[in-house]
């Protein structure tokens, strides 16, 4: 059997909508992840980019489990002495809604210029209206 190999040009892209209301933000960013890294298709090469164009509304409304608006945190280094600065998920949600989302999807991500190339192919609003209207996005259950 032959390996195949599709050249990223020639994949047909589709567009995906999340509605992350109600929703766990583990499974969103899960499901967002393999969308846009094209774990989906049959064709599927991990060193290329096949995947799909995914938005993910409501954002603000994405629900974590247990005591994780209070326990869970974003901690981020300035590279000074004494840069270490962190902050809980209900102060990141608050001055970002969108920012839990975005950190959990890059994480699912592979490192490197591949992952950074995927992660412009996700789109995440705090609302529920995006201007992606036009492109007929297909709505995803999770």
């Amino acid at each position: 059997m032959k390996t195949i190999f599709v050249n990223p040009k020639a994949v047909e892209r589709r567009w995906h909508l999340i509605d992350a209301r109600g929703e766990v933000l583990g499974k969103v960013a899960a499901k967002a992840a393999e969308l846009l890294r094209g774990k989906h298709k049959p064709y599927f090469t991990p060193h290329q980019e096949v995947g799909d164009y995914v938005i993910i509304i409501n954002a603000e409304h994405v629900v974590v489990s247990g005591r994780k608006n209070e326990q869970k945190t974003y901690v981020r280094h300035s590279g000074y002495p004494s840069g270490l600065k962190s902050e809980s998920y209900r102060h990141a949600i608050a001055r970002k809604p969108v920012f839990p989302i975005e950190h959990a999807v890059r994480g699912m991500l592979p490192k490197g210029r591949l992952g950074r190339k995927l992660f412009t192919n996700v789109k995440v609003y705090a609302g529920d209206r995006h201007p992606h209207s036009a492109q007929k996005p297909e709505r995803v259950e999770l």
